[in-house]
């Protein structure tokens, strides 16, 4: 095996690795933003707002990523509306990690006790604030690991774009191998960065989730004891 060549395009693999990280933490912010909007409006604005966010969990949910990458990148030109492979990247994951992170979401705030929201509502707290900080931040820290889980995945499946020619870790491979022609030494480079940046994306969200929620964290653990007693 020769390392050196792959080694030699070192700058093309630094820059897919700094696409990756940008892509994977722009995606993580949104996708979670938008979750919570989702999952707001799910819970407070009635009937028919549930249907539509179900419908748009389900679909993204039961759909190959590819394809909605696909259907993005090749689809909304047919609409007037144009974006760069990386825009469509960014969008695609924004939505996909937005749906599944809805569902981990509202799996939390339904596990939420409603002796909660009614000591919220005894408190004088309007329903969105009752839902911001007597349900959300209890429901966030229920459902942090599964969130992290799916954090971590994205992260990973961000290497299906480079099917669009986003040049990320993936993509910077692909075209380091049609350079160097060492196809098995330079995916054992990929494999390996790879690796490391999904263990250090869970041991940074496993810090951040004990920043974020130490208190809540215990609170919740207490309530899980009261309700098994």
């Amino acid at each position: 095996m020769q390392f050196d060549p792959v080694f030699a395009e070192s700058d093309l693999i630094l820059n897919g690795i700094m696409l990756t990280i940008v892509l994977s933490a722009s995606a993580i912010v949104l996708g979670c933003t938008l979750a919570v909007l989702l999952v707001a409006l799910r819970t407070l604005a009635g009937r028919w707002a549930g249907y539509v966010v179900d419908a748009y969990v389900e679909l993204m949910r039961n759909t190959p990523f590819l394809i909605q990458l696909f259907m993005i990148f090749f689809g909304l030109p047919l609409l007037g509306i144009r974006m760069s492979g990386v825009e469509a990247a960014l969008l695609t994951m924004t939505l996909n990690l937005g749906a599944y992170s809805t569902e981990i979401i509202r799996a939390g705030v339904d596990s939420i006790h409603r002796s909660q929201f009614e000591a919220g509502v005894s408190l004088a707290l309007s329903r969105r604030q009752v839902f911001q900080y007597v349900v959300l931040q209890p429901a966030f820290a229920r459902v942090w690991p599964a969130l992290s889980s799916q954090f971590v995945l994205m992260m990973l499946a961000s290497s299906i774009c480079s099917f669009i020619s986003v040049q990320e870790l993936s993509g910077a491979a692909a075209i380091v191998e049609q350079r160097t022609f060492r196809s098995f030494e330079t995916y054992i480079i990929v494999t390996a960065v790879y690796l490391v940046m999904a263990l250090s994306l869970k041991v940074f969200l496993l810090w951040l989730g004990r920043k974020l929620f130490p208190q809540v964290s215990g609170l919740a653990r207490l309530d899980s004891k009261a309700e098994a007693a």
